[in-house]
């Protein structure tokens, strides 16, 4: 088929495993009230780690997506993103009955993959020799394995890709998901993010980095972006999975439609391995590119859900860049970052925030930021503090940016 940059792509599901709770209505529900789904970690022995926190996934029973053979045979990461998908494709209405499998595209970002499965084989290896090891550590740990399995699963048996660009895999996922349908190559795709890094040598690699909130005496305080007093981010896991279609084929078949995409940028920023561009200047290269494609000027924006680590560098830059771009409309638009609540769920991250920007158009309200206790001077936008905030909006913007420079910026409109 022909290229049709001017098809439009929409959003018909959405489906979320996440620290504040599985299934998209708990963590909405979870997002307005505020609630943090940072504890103590309880997955491994981390009382000789500077961060002893994280947000960890208690409430997801797998026996119900997978059969406990088959779960075996799969990462935590892919737990969730099955978990996720299925709540999206029954969101979506999504049949291979009455959508053609081939015109079923899937692709999922993940920032590490399989972490858990390499970090314990490796000790099988150590502990017990080559004899022991699994022929299933490869599939495992490899990180497109969550799109392998959902494709298998599903029968989706369109383009099967995998993005992989850190914190940004999530949202660079489901922006070249749009591209897949407005290039005629997919009706349907399957995108998103999935993260599965609470492990021992996951946390402390971050650890080492000094990268995490070292704030273990208040678990739920810890992540505060934009807020001075912030130390770094708390780690999380989970998935976010959205169904896009092209317009035309949601509309052929009486989908309900959530919003449609009407804006996608990517840069690099070319400066330094973990460190941001100082100017802030590829993430103001995103967001403008997404902004020129929606057609979108400052004015037009109803809210930011903002990358947000609650980092020192991330946090000051990433404000930098909004009003850089925005100018003096940036002190006018709402620009919350739902990680003080769920944490930083890295590569799932724009699953998880995309579906946090997109929820506002039904429900009118916008998620706060918390523990926004002590203004910084140099995060000085509206960070909607504390509290969710009643509003009408038609625009939103989802701003993710990884490590290695990588920078994706959506932006979502009403339908």
């Amino acid at each position: 088929m022909t290229m049709n940059c001017e098809q439009r792509v929409v959003v018909t599901g959405l489906g979320i495993v996440s620290s504040v709770g599985t299934g998209v209505s708990k963590f909405w529900d979870s997002l307005v009230a505020g609630r943090s789904g940072i504890s103590a970690i309880t997955k491994f022995d981390a009382s000789d780690l500077r961060c002893r926190i994280a947000g960890e996934i208690d409430d997801l029973d797998i026996d119900r997506f997978l059969h406990p053979k088959e779960a075996k045979r799969l990462d935590k990461f892919c737990h969730y993103a099955m978990a996720a998908t299925h709540e999206a494709v029954a969101d979506a209405g999504i049949s291979t009955d009455h959508c053609d499998p081939d015109r079923i595209a899937v692709l999922v970002g993940s920032g590490i993959g399989g972490i858990g499965t390499l970090e314990d084989q490796a000790r099988v290896l150590r502990e017990r020799g080559p004899a022991k090891s699994s022929p299933l550590m490869v599939p495992m740990m490899i990180a497109d394995m969550a799109s392998g399995y959902i494709s298998i699963a599903f029968g989706y048996k369109g383009p099967n890709l995998c993005v992989v660009t850190a914190c940004a895999s999530g949202a660079h996922a489901i922006g070249e998901a749009m591209w897949l349908i407005r290039r005629g190559d997919a009706d349907v795709v399957i995108s998103g993010g999935a993260e599965s890094c609470l492990t021992r040598l996951g946390v402390n690699g971050f650890c080492a980095m000094r990268a995490l909130s070292e704030r273990n005496h208040e678990p739920e305080r810890a992540s505060r972006p934009f807020d001075a007093e912030r130390d770094g981010f708390v780690p999380s896991e989970g998935a976010g999975i959205l169904v896009l279609e092209s317009m035309q084929h949601a509309r052929a078949r009486g989908a309900e439609i959530h919003a449609e995409i009407i804006g996608y940028g990517a840069s690099g920023d070319a400066f330094h391995i973990t460190a941001p561009d100082p100017a802030g200047d590829g993430a103001c290269r995103a967001i403008k590119a997404a902004m020129q494609q929606a057609h979108l000027n400052p004015e037009d924006l109803g809210y930011i859900n903002a990358h947000g680590t609650s980092t020192p560098l991330n946090d000051k830059l990433e404000t930098m860049a909004i009003k850089r771009v925005l100018g003096a409309h940036a002190y006018q638009v709402p620009v919350s970052s739902t990680k003080s609540m769920t944490g930083h769920t890295l590569g799932a991250a724009g699953g998880l925030e995309s579906t946090a920007a997109i929820l506002p158009f039904r429900h009118g309200a916008i998620p706060p930021t918390i523990n926004y206790e002590n203004p910084d001077p140099e995060c000085d936008l509206d960070c909607v503090p504390n509290t969710a905030r009643t509003v009408n909006i038609n625009t939103s913007m989802n701003i993710n940016l990884g490590f290695g420079g990588h920078n994706a910026v959506l932006i979502f409109r009403k339908v």
